[in-house]
Formats: structure tokens, C-alpha cells, sequence
């Protein structure tokens, strides 16, 4: 327990002393953006996600150090963890290509396969899931092969999908990571806390940067990173079913998004603090839908909304672990 709690200190430490670091160089290079949903000329540095990445991967480190020496018996799969590392990174190497040079939708979607290929190599996951009415479906040697990098690139894009507010993608990172971390502590699958924790003190650490008004933005190299990691955990430690749950905001983003073949953005108009979304017609994506449904809303309120939602849709992932106190069988557990 000391070991991992060390670990998410350790990102959270690291990733909180890079971003004052980060932000006057990330100026200094012209990587900067207008921060869409203020009203003015609102200025600030992208690719944040760069001090996310570096914190995680300082978390992660550090748990393998650990274990490595035999200072704290970690218990975890190494050539598991460094297998979704590799994948995280070259996930992340990804964002700060579309970052720099805006790749098409059709690249951004289909590139993300080539990052699952590490977690494919070491054959990681079990094959076997259980389903609803269905029961227990061996996927044999498609479950690497195919359904690996399909959950890699569904949850990068998935996460990338939903963003453009001040707070809300770390947010909503958080969340998944704390979920995921905590039900496979319970479960013990070491490897997925692991992962979560360290993900989740760096994304800790970037809030206080990028909560309203923010200081930085994170990036396609933050919301493809924190993709990533939530896929990677749930597969190395058999959680697929609380990742598809903690999935269905993005779900619904995913089909809101379709409506308008994938054009729509999340910021509309501005007007005295308030966003606004008053036709109808235009109500792509959870933000749009909400400026609407409110009648106009602060940036704040609506991540408030998103998050939420979210830690609503947690709370019937976390039902998992008060299922098996009481005995009863969960499926994939």
C-alpha cells in the first residue's frame, strides 16, 4: 500500500513543479492557443499534457524501481507495465504530432492501432469475457489481435472527443483513474493500480494549473495520454466491463458528435461570462447540449455537469466491489 501511495505522490510532486516550468517556455516557442470560451483575446500555452505525461511516467518508474531492488514488494507484472508505458508513450508521442501539425480525423483515428502494438506483443489480457445472458465468450487469439487495439484507439479518441473546457478532461481523467484504481486494488490487479495512480497524481497536480481560469491547456498529448492509460489498466488488469461504464459519457459524446459528422467544436458564443447555444439544430456534444438546456451556462458550470455525470456513472462501476462483499459474482471479476 506504501509503495503505490508513493507513486501517486511521485507524480503528482513531479508533474506540479513542471508545469510553472513548462508554461514560460511553452510561450516562449509560440506554442500558445486563444482559449476559446472567454470572452477577448484569451491567451494561453498548449500541449500541457507534456508535464501529465512526464509525472506519469516519473510514477511509473518509480513503481518498477521499486519493485525492481526489492524495497517494496510492488507484486506487479513488469513486463506487463512496461508494455502499456511503451503504449502510453508512443500514444503520447501521437498527441504531440496532431498538436503540431493537426492530422486529418481519419489519421488521428487509425493511428492510435500502431500504439496497442506493445500491449498485443506481450499477449496482454484474458482472452475470455462474460456477457450478460450470454455468458463466458472466448475470444482466443482475436482478443489481442483485434479487440486490444480496438479498445486502445476507442478510448484515445474517445477522450479527445470530449474536451475544450477549462478543467475537463483532467477531470474527467481523474475520475476514470480513481475508479480504475481503486476497484483493481480491491480485486488486485497491482498492474492497473499501477497505472491509475500514477496518472492520477499528475492529473491532481495539472488541475490546479488548468481549473477555470486556466493557466495551460493540455493537448492532444494529454487527452490521447489519459486515453490510453484507462485502456491500458482496464486490459492488463481484466476490468474491460468498468471501462466500457466509465465510457458511456463518451459514448453519447461519440454519438451527439456523429449528428454533425464530427464538425462541431465545443465552444459557441460568449456573452457576459455565459456561453451560449440557442439554435436547436446545434446541440453537437455534451457542452452544446448543456449551454442550451440551460438557457446559457458559465464554463464552470457546465464541466461541474460533465463531471458529475461522470462520477454518477463511477458509482455503478464502483457497485462491483459492494456486490462482491456481499457475494455476489460480478462478471469479468
Amino acid at each position: 500500500m506504501w509503495g503505490l501511495l508513493t507513486v501517486l505522490a511521485a507524480s503528482f510532486a513531479a508533474t506540479y513543479m513542471m508545469v510553472p516550468w513548462l508554461i514560460p517556455r511553452l510561450l516562449k516557442a509560440g506554442i500558445k492557443g486563444r482559449d476559446m470560451n472567454k470572452e477577448g483575446d484569451v491567451v494561453v500555452p498548449e500541449m500541457g499534457g507534456f508535464a501529465i505525461i512526464g509525472g506519469f511516467v516519473v510514477g511509473v518508474l518509480l513503481a518498477i524501481a521499486l519493485t525492481t531492488f526489492n524495497l517494496v514488494d510492488v507484486g506487479m507484472d513488469l513486463s506487463l507495465v512496461l508494455a502499456s508505458l511503451s503504449t502510453i508513450l508512443i500514444m503520447a508521442l501521437i498527441g504531440v504530432i496532431d498538436d503540431l501539425f493537426l492530422m486529418t480525423q481519419k489519421v488521428k483515428a487509425l493511428l492510435p492501432v500502431f500504439a496497442a502494438l506493445p500491449l498485443v506483443a506481450v499477449k496482454a489480457g484474458v482472452t475470455s469475457m462474460e456477457f450478460p445472458l450470454v455468458g463466458v465468450v472466448d475470444f482466443g487469439i482475436l482478443y489481442p489481435l483485434l479487440l486490444v487495439p480496438i479498445a486502445i484507439t476507442g478510448a484515445a479518441n474517445a477522450t479527445n472527443m470530449l474536451a475544450g473546457f477549462n478543467g475537463l478532461e483532467a477531470g474527467l481523467g481523474a475520475i476514470m483513474c480513481l475508479t480504475v484504481g481503486s476497484i483493481g486494488w480491491y480485486f488486485g490487479r497491482v498492474e492497473a493500480v499501477v497505472l491509475s495512480l500514477a496518472m492520477l497524481g499528475a492529473l491532481f497536480a495539472f488541475l490546479s494549473y488548468n481549473w477555470y481560469p486556466a493557466k495551460i491547456l493540455i493537448g492532444d498529448i494529454g487527452t490521447l495520454s489519459i486515453g490510453a492509460v484507462v485502456a491500458s489498466s482496464v486490459i492488463v488488469g481484466n476490468l474491460e466491463s468498468v471501462g466500457i461504464i466509465l465510457m458511456m459519457p463518451f459514448f453519447a459524446e461519440l454519438f451527439l458528435k456523429a449528428r454533425s459528422g464530427f464538425q462541431a467544436d465545443s465552444w459557441c458564443e460568449v456573452k457576459d461570462g455565459k456561453l451560449f447555444c440557442e439554435k436547436k439544430s446545434e446541440r453537437y456534444g455534451w457542452g452544446r447540449l448543456l449551454m442550451y438546456y440551460y438557457g446559457g451556462a458559465s464554463e464552470v458550470k457546465i464541466v461541474f455537469t460533465i463531471l458529475i455525470v461522470e462520477i454518477l456513472i463511477a458509482l455503478i462501476a464502483f457497485s462491483y466491489i459492494f456486490l462482491d462483499l456481499f457475494g455476489v459474482r460480478v462478471l469479468g471479476m
